[in-house]
């Protein structure tokens, strides 16, 4: 764990730990690659735009990426933070001087397509949904009352019954025909932007409207997307069972072998 390239100290952290006032992005670099790269540069870019109010140093971030990457064992996941650590909690509308944080974690070997899961849905919307934020309070407390109902995770519905995301995914059906992108605020993740240009590539229409949770269980099938897992399919909603369709498998493997882009 380094901030602005040397290891944080307690008292830098504490911001980020009282008030969870941040963004991030995490990214799975092979051997100094990342798939999507620029899409992360960007919404780091945004978010802190959105948040600070400031432009971020791009080239220090993947500077200080790198730098993380090549100590570590490839894969990698490395996450990049984004926070204020002399936050103002009474006055968070002042100047702000955003900080860089990367962090490091072993990446599964993705072998094969990991176990499917089985979701319940629950009423929650993140704040600022297209934001990447720090605070996960309220998304891993939602995927732990799913798990308590007997469920791998939550899928997150609005007030007016529409499915958009989960905790920390994107989610995509499958209707017979294509892939469909449920229309409900979410964040606008990496992994799903570049499915669905493989998908567009592979003439495999693909489209966004309302899914209720009631329709979304009556799908040809779903899948779950993030930078670490890749696609990972759904096999239940509310217990009732999706098929495990042939398209999820084909993706999974295009997206395998998408190539990274140099950090």
């Amino acid at each position: 764990m380094e901030l602005n390239g040397r290891p944080a100290t307690t008292g830098e952290l504490a911001s980020l730990a009282l008030h969870g006032y941040g963004h991030f992005t995490t990214m799975l670099v092979t051997d100094l690659r990342v798939r999507g790269l620029e899409l992360h540069m960007d919404r780091l870019r945004g978010d802190c735009r959105t948040l600070f109010g400031t432009e971020l140093d791009i080239p220090r971030v993947r500077e200080l990426a790198r730098r993380s990457a090549r100590a570590h064992p490839s894969p990698a996941v490395i996450r990049v933070t984004v926070f204020d650590p002399g936050l103002d909690l009474g006055r968070p509308a002042k100047r702000s001087l955003p900080q860089i944080l990367v962090t490091t974690r072993p990446a599964p070997v993705p072998d094969r397509l990991p176990p499917p899961l089985r979701l319940g849905t629950r009423l929650y919307t993140r704040d600022t949904p297209r934001v990447k934020g720090t605070s996960l309070f309220g998304p891993i407390r939602q995927r732990r009352a799913a798990q308590l109902d007997g469920h791998d995770d939550a899928l997150f519905h609005g007030v007016d019954g529409r499915v958009s995301e989960g905790p920390t995914w994107n989610i995509c059906f499958l209707d017979g025909e294509g892939l469909v992108w449920p229309q409900a605020p979410a964040l606008p993740g990496v992994t799903a932007r570049l499915l669905t240009g493989l998908a567009e590539d592979m003439d495999v229409p693909v489209s966004t409207r309302p899914l209720s949770a009631a329709a979304a269980a009556r799908m040809a099938g779903a899948f779950v997307t993030n930078a670490v897992t890749g696609v990972r399919p759904v096999t239940a909603i509310d217990g009732a069972r999706l098929p495990l369709a042939a398209l999820t498998n084909k993706l999974a493997a295009t997206y395998r072998d998408l190539p990274g882009d140099p950090l």
